[in-house]
């Protein structure tokens, strides 16, 4: 079964960069669309960002664009999000996803937090 561990997450100042990582226990990880997403207090999960699973196409929140840049490395099986120029309200718990079909696998989040 596909396992995703999720790392990078922080407390950083506003302005700052972070990289979070995901590694996936799997053996075909290339065949899966990756994508972060973001869940803060109160509100619904949103998708951040996303890239296909060649790496040739990628899509990001408005929010983000300019600021967050998403890319995968399929030979590590993993798939990380440069996070630069960061505001408080980018303060979430951010989680890994990959999907193919009917199957829609998720990491356990990890925790970033953007405050002076």
């Amino acid at each position: 079964q596909v396992r995703l561990v999720e790392s990078g997450g922080g407390l950083v100042q506003p302005g700052g960069s972070l990289r979070l990582s995901c590694a996936a226990s799997a053996f075909t990880f290339e065949i899966y669309t990756t994508s972060w997403y973001r869940q803060a207090p109160g509100k619904e999960r949103e998708l951040v960002a996303g890239i296909t699973s060649t790496g040739d196409n990628t899509n990001y929140a408005d929010s983000v664009k300019g600021r967050f840049t998403i890319s995968r490395d399929n030979n590590k099986n993993t798939v990380y999000l440069q996070m630069n120029s960061l505001k408080p309200e980018d303060t979430a718990v951010y989680y890994c996803n990959l999907r193919r079909g009917y199957v829609n696998i998720w990491g356990q989040g990890t925790q970033v937090t953007v405050s002076s």
